[in-house]
């Protein structure tokens, strides 16, 4: 296959060295011109026990970084880690645990200073938090939202991304100006899972082709993504490894160069402050 005269970041998705694929879908994202990957910490409960302290967060942190390094050395770029809490684990905490929605809150603010201790190390360049995308109680949503809050604060802090896992919207306008209030910009606020216009965060646009042409055609900042979630059980489930680079080469054959450009040079390096192109062998 013709090599892609550009970076090729997958900006969400998971790999599970374990009990997935693996590097074997890192090999599938190169093989069909993939270069950089972001890659996301699974749900902690996929990995591991429900968690019942900021300790119980490390083993799906550790798996994910290792599993990075791995990945860098199969790239032409390279990997990047992002680590967070997902707003899911709100629901395990209150319905199978008995937490209240405070408490449950508090763990997983602790379970994102935990991750903040590995940006801050330069270990991993984002955070990832969010709030359920399902119906829960007016408690848990705004127990939900302090979570999220809180992930702003610390993405000011360290002058890093939060990627945010949410309902289905295509604006976010008050999330935006919630991490604005905290000091973080709002570009460097990334709703993965959207559509091809978000108002407020950057979007990170599901990589099929009715969502990238409204991208493309917006001439805003946009990412591509597949959130590939690497469970064997779940084999059709979002999008496979392989996708992000045929959608690019789809764009570059319907002459949206530009947006190309825009989606893996330009944006990542707004939002993450990334070099596409300079971590490129050669």
């Amino acid at each position: 296959m013709d090599e892609l005269d550009s970076p090729v970041l997958d900006n969400h998705l998971h790999l599970d060295p374990d009990n997935g694929r693996g590097l074997d879908a890192v090999e599938d994202f190169v093989r069909l011109g993939g270069t950089h990957l972001l890659v996301v910490n699974k749900p902690s409960w996929h990995l591991g026990p429900v968690p019942e302290s900021a300790a119980d967060f490390d083993r799906v942190f550790g798996t994910t970084l290792e599993v990075v390094d791995a990945a860098s050395g199969i790239l032409p770029g390279r990997a990047w880690p992002v680590l967070g809490v997902h707003p899911g684990l709100v629901s395990r905490l209150v319905d199978d645990r008995g937490l209240e929605p405070d408490a449950a809150a508090e763990l997983m603010c602790s379970g994102l200073d935990r991750a903040a201790e590995f940006v801050r190390d330069g270990a991993a360049l984002a955070l990832k938090s969010g709030r359920p995308h399902y119906e829960v109680s007016a408690a848990v949503w705004e127990a939900s939202n302090d979570v999220m809050r809180h992930a702003f604060e610390l993405g000011a802090e360290l002058d890093c991304a939060v990627q945010l896992h949410t309902e289905a919207t295509d604006d976010l306008t008050g999330v935006a100006e919630w991490a604005e209030e905290r000091g973080l910009p709002r570009h460097e606020v990334v709703k993965h899972y959207a559509g091809g216009r978000l108002a407020g965060p950057t979007p990170s646009v599901m990589s099929d082709k009715d969502r990238l042409e409204v991208a493309a055609d917006a001439g805003e900042p946009f990412l591509m993504e597949t959130d590939f979630v690497d469970e064997p059980d779940r084999p059709g489930a979002v999008l496979g490894p392989k996708t992000v680079p045929r959608r690019v080469r789809w764009l570059l054959e319907e002459g949206h160069d530009e947006a190309v450009e825009r989606a893996h040079v330009g944006t990542p390096e707004l939002v993450y402050g990334i070099d596409t192109r300079g971590t490129l062998e050669g």
